[in-house]
């Protein structure tokens, strides 16, 4: 069984350092945002955020950006370098969105011809941190999915996309783990700032690192050393002795799911720990959602509790 810190996505709250706050999926006004870099950074180092990512639509149309967010960063605060890509096409939509986190600024453009996978490949090669972009938003299928190798997470809460009832996507990303993909799990707000969008600062990672160094956040987004949130705090998620322990700001609900249907539940009045057998998913993997009295809602990313070969759905 998985032991605590192993695994392509081991818990972090064992691990050296201290949680990082921040947004994945941004956009300025060098795409389709309505906020100027600097006014954008701003809005989240006002909110309490240690970092963002600006994500601009890396367009023909915008001039294939990589923001250089370089100035913007100070002792408190700091910046990832990245894009949103996109190539032809998806089963349902003309092309892909991928998220890229830890770009160098000299990201070429697609290529004639290349596909999606193939730059999200490239983009990974060259150092990036690859996510799944509003899978459900964009009618992603498993195929689409299967066939974007590079991804190292799935954004399974988008706020933006929670406008039109399309910001979660754990359905696909549970049949992709059931399929043996060994993907991890984030939360981001996609924001524009535009007039008749939902408020930023909903949905944000919880990155385990020793410092804001930039490097070490993407080395330990590609780990899997996160949990994401649109409110509530994970404290601690352990495995030991057949049980995961969930400590927590105070919820009203503690889940168990994975890999089979159903789950374990907890439910109370301001909970605060939980203790809940993970037998049920002992041939694959579960993971953990809280609940606040608001509805807000932290995930942690997969427990993997069996070796890769032997998580394939109906084993």
């Amino acid at each position: 069984m998985t032991r605590p810190g192993t695994g392509v996505a081991g818990l972090p709250f064992n691990r050296p350092g201290r949680f990082w706050r921040g947004n994945l999926h941004t956009h300025s006004d060098r795409s389709d945002g309505a906020k100027s870099p600097e006014e954008t950074a701003c809005h989240y180092r006002d909110a309490g955020y240690d970092f963002l990512a600006l994500t601009d639509h890396f367009r023909a149309e915008y001039g294939f950006p990589v923001t250089d967010t370089r100035p913007l960063r100070t002792a408190g605060f700091t910046t990832l370098l990245g894009a949103e890509l996109h190539a032809p096409r998806t089963e349902a939509g003309p092309s892909w969105h991928i998220v890229a986190v830890g770009l160098p600024l000299d990201f070429a453009p697609p290529g004639p011809g290349e596909s999606g996978p193939q730059l999200a490949r490239r983009a990974r090669a060259a150092g990036a941190f690859i996510g799944m972009a509003h899978p459900s938003a964009s009618l992603l299928t498993a195929a689409d999915a299967k066939s974007l190798d590079a991804a190292h997470a799935v954004e399974v809460y988008n706020a933006l996309s929670a406008r039109e009832d399309r910001g979660e996507s754990w359905h696909l990303t549970d049949v992709l783990l059931n399929r043996g993909n060994r993907l991890t799990a984030y939360a981001a707000d996609d924001a524009h700032f535009q007039p008749h969008d939902p408020p930023a600062c909903a949905a944000w990672v919880q990155v385990r690192a020793e410092s804001l160094d930039p490097e070490q956040l993407v080395s330990a987004l590609k780990a899997g050393h996160f949990y994401s949130s649109t409110g509530p705090e994970l404290h601690d998620v352990q495995l030991d002795d057949g049980r995961v322990t969930v400590r927590c700001s105070p919820v009203r609900k503690v889940l168990l799911t994975g890999s089979v249907p159903g789950a374990q539940v907890l439910q109370g009045d301001a909970l605060t720990e939980a203790s809940l057998p993970v037998e049920m998913f002992r041939h694959g993997y579960c993971r953990v959602t809280v609940e606040d009295a608001a509805g807000g809602r932290a995930w942690s990313n997969p427990i993997h509790l069996a070796p890769p070969a032997a998580t394939a759905a109906g084993t």
